[in-house]
């Protein structure tokens, strides 16, 4: 397994040949392999000898406005950056369905922590994200009494101390992306 490297979409980032692939977050084209989205790249060697890229998102913190949410990208996947990179996450990119109906209060607070993928380079340097599948969206949140709520739907996340609810685009987590430490 080689050390991460920061990608962006459409990066080239291999040559597709019979001992590597490309894996979640890269394609391949014309006989290379290309970055789909904003984030650390990783090779890693499967069971079979074969060498899969991955590449996985970026994260980051909000910062809200009507129509899109401000963001500093924090990291790359598991690799914290030296310096932050500016984001935006747009009304019509937070959900797939129901575009109309986003509310961004609703969805992202100031705080939060995210993850969402990069959709392209936008105006004065800020990368345009997207949140618009079920595993992306609000990982941690922190509520007015200090404690780091609990997801109880894909819209909702509560308070373990005080019991309130408040509304969240809450990402599904997949497995893969779980730490577990031992307490």
């Amino acid at each position: 397994m080689s050390a991460p490297m920061v990608c962006v979409p459409g990066q080239r980032v291999a040559r597709k040949d019979e001992t590597i692939r490309p894996g979640p977050g890269t394609y391949k084209r014309n006989g290379f392999i290309y970055s789909s989205l904003a984030g650390s790249l990783q090779k890693q060697q499967e069971p079979d000898g074969k060498i899969k890229s991955k590449c996985y998102p970026f994260t980051m913190l909000p910062v809200l406005h009507p129509r899109f949410c401000k963001c500093a990208i924090m990291s790359v996947g598991k690799t914290p950056l030296k310096e932050s990179f500016r984001g935006m996450i747009r009304k019509e990119d937070v959900r797939a369905t129901e575009k109309d109906r986003v509310e961004m209060y609703k969805c992202f607070r100031p705080g939060d922590i995210v993850v969402a993928r990069v959709l392209s380079l936008g105006d004065a340097q800020s990368y345009v994200l997207s949140t618009a599948e079920n595993e992306l969206g609000v990982v941690i949140a922190t509520s007015e009494a200090g404690a780091t709520m609990v997801p109880i739907s894909w819209c909702k996340m509560q308070c373990p101390r005080t019991l309130m609810e408040e509304f969240r685009k809450v990402a599904k987590v997949q497995p893969e992306f779980i730490e577990y430490t031992p307490t």
